[in-house]
């Protein structure tokens, strides 16, 4: 497994770290992994699912520009 050194911190957002591994009784190196994981992991996966469903529900369906949307919408006032 690869290893991460995070340099420059500033003390106000390592002390922020520290109370929130605190508050979750883990260290801070396990609290730094699970924020990493959260923030990359669920967020990415979530978007791609999303994305996936939402392919399938369109497929097969004319795709217009949406420029000619746009210019149709105006002709229409």
């Amino acid at each position: 497994m690869a290893q991460l050194l995070v340099r420059n911190l500033p003390d106000d957002l390592v002390d922020a770290l520290r109370r929130r591994a605190a508050i979750h009784r883990r260290s801070v190196e396990a609290e730094h992994r699970a924020l990493l994981e959260t923030v990359l992991r669920s967020k990415t996966d979530d978007f791609r699912g999303k994305l996936a469903a939402l392919r399938r529900a369109t497929e097969g369906r004319i795709k217009d520009s949406s420029q000619m949307l746009l210019r149709e919408s105006r002709d229409e006032r």
